[in-house]
């Protein structure tokens, strides 16, 4: 007994100190990128070759990212030869609409929280019945880590559920194949009113990868209404539990 006390204190306090402090992300992190229109030629488009989901845009206004569809491979980066666009460790990257993810610049619009009766509901907790719709299970692993003692989801009052008769929303990953298309309305359907939807990484948002592929819808808004987009590919953990918080209000 003597033993295990004496191992638990050597190990010390292994929760981030998330939100009060800012978080250590490795170097290798791609986060938000950042476009200087200023260096980028609009005859150019080396970006746009290289982009393997065309999230890129160029056009006379400059060039434009899609985080909806961006897989952060960091290609459009290697290729450009006039460092237009490169990667920041900006792990802030939820909105509420899909419109806020595209970029042009330094300026982004965050996600903001639920309206003031919603968030009074939800606030203070929060239980989400997650739905893999065809992901390949790098955000489902992203999102299991949340429960980790490094995260520890709980300690915010957000748990994931069995059921969905138990939950007060869904937070869909994969690019809803039609295989799961109908697994993913019912589910929607026996979570009880009011209810909310989160849409994780590119393929929920939009279909990353799939997109307009004849098996595959184009991501969860194709069929629900989406509350929150998370993108990435996957999504970081914090990226994830960032985004949380800031529909409930816990982050501005």
């Amino acid at each position: 007994m003597l033993q295990i006390i004496r191992t638990r204190l050597k190990q010390g306090h292994r929760t981030i100190p998330f939100p009060a402090k800012p978080p250590e992300l490795p170097k290798a992190f791609r986060g938000r990128p950042m476009i200087d229109q200023t260096k980028c030629r609009q005859e150019c488009h080396s970006c746009t070759d290289a982009c393997p989901t065309d999230a890129i845009g160029v056009n006379t206004e400059g060039v434009g990212v899609d985080l909806g569809r961006c897989l952060f491979c960091g290609e459009c980066e290697n290729v450009c030869p006039h460092g237009a666009i490169h990667s920041t460790q900006n792990y802030i990257l939820s909105t509420r609409t899909k419109d806020a993810l595209i970029i042009k610049d330094e300026r982004f619009e965050v996600a903001e929280n639920l309206k003031d009766k919603t968030r009074q509901i939800f606030g203070r907790s929060l239980k989400l019945r997650q739905v893999s719709a065809g992901g390949c299970g790098a955000c489902e692993a992203d999102t299991n880590a949340l429960n980790t003692i490094v995260f520890d989801l709980g300690r915010f009052g957000i748990q994931f559920v069995a059921s969905p008769r138990h939950a007060d929303g869904l937070l869909i990953t994969g690019p809803v194949t039609q295989n799961m298309k109908l697994a993913l309305e019912k589910t929607y359907t026996a979570v009880p009113s009011p209810k909310i939807v989160i849409a994780v990484g590119a393929c929920a948002i939009s279909g990353g990868i799939y997109l307009n592929h004849p098996e595959a819808h184009n991501g969860a808004d194709s069929l629900l209404p989406v509350d929150l987009y998370i993108p990435g590919c996957p999504p970081h953990p914090l990226t994830i539990l960032d985004g949380l918080l800031r529909l409930l209000g816990r982050i501005f």
